[in-house]
């Protein structure tokens, strides 16, 4: 029940990845300039609060993993992060192989 759950979360994140990939396509087509749009900017136009929320939370836990892990995620393009997590969680949560003469039951 729960693989299944990630795996669909999984693919919504891929969709959306595929999505955001054709966003930025279109819009280099009609301005002819190549602009992706960035994981932090997406984050601050979707709930700017959370995001300083959570820098602000990580900053009391661990200072030096927002310069050298998170800020190098927020400067991504959206469809590269979203497409990651997405293929991630399909194949951490893809469905077991079947195991060769024994039954699971």
């Amino acid at each position: 029940m729960i693989r299944g759950l990630f795996r669909l979360v999984g693919l919504l994140l891929l969709a959306g990845g595929f999505i955001f990939m054709v966003y930025d396509g279109a819009r280099w087509v009609a301005d002819q300039t190549l602009r992706f749009t960035r994981f932090g900017e997406f984050w601050n136009d979707l709930h700017q609060s959370s995001q300083e929320a959570f820098k602000t939370w990580v900053d009391s836990h661990a200072p030096w993993l927002w310069n050298s892990v998170i800020r190098v995620v927020l400067d991504q393009p959206v469809f590269a992060v979203m497409g990651v997590l997405g293929i991630l969680l399909m194949v951490l949560f893809r469905p077991r192989k079947p195991l060769i003469g024994y039954s699971r039951s």
